[in-house]
């Protein structure tokens, strides 16, 4: 199973679109305080349709507790644009996580350089966008792993 993290994830509908993303791979999703938005927040429902109560979901606290809580095996893998290894070039494993800043900022520079081995990024063309959405980041990268791991249908 893979995870997918989003750290203090600020728009609802972009993780309501991820939690159908997850839904839709059989990823379980963690959720990392503090959010943007109430679970409850209709515009999130709106974007994980009536999929959302079947999501596997997890809120947590803090980055600290949700990576204490999971087997010393798991590897997880940060995602920015602050990086020149292309998503492509990681070697992902079933039990991997992969895991996402939120849309403004991006991951703390703190996680990132005590990670940078870990580090990962969606290339794009010089001189474009600063970044992508992060539900489209998300689903390419996803999608990337289940590539690897034989699990597309």
């Amino acid at each position: 199973m893979l995870h997918v993290v989003l750290i203090e994830p600020e728009i609802p509908p972009n993780t309501g679109n991820i939690g159908r993303l997850c839904l839709a791979t059989g990823s379980h999703l963690h959720l990392v305080k503090p959010l943007g938005y109430s679970l409850d927040d209709r515009e999130l429902k709106r974007a994980g349709l009536d999929y959302w109560k079947d999501v596997k979901v997890t809120v947590w606290e803090n980055f600290e507790e949700m990576r204490a809580a999971q087997p010393a095996e798991m590897r997880f893998f940060f995602l920015t644009t602050k990086t020149k290894r292309a998503y492509w070039d990681a070697e992902f494993r079933d039990g991997d996580a992969v895991v996402f800043g939120k849309e403004s900022k991006g991951l703390p520079e703190a996680l990132l350089a005590a990670n940078a081995d870990r580090c990962l990024t969606i290339p794009m063309l010089d001189n474009s966008a600063r970044s992508l959405n992060l539900s489209t980041a998300a689903g390419v990268v996803v999608y990337e792993v289940m590539r690897q791991l034989a699990c597309v249908r």
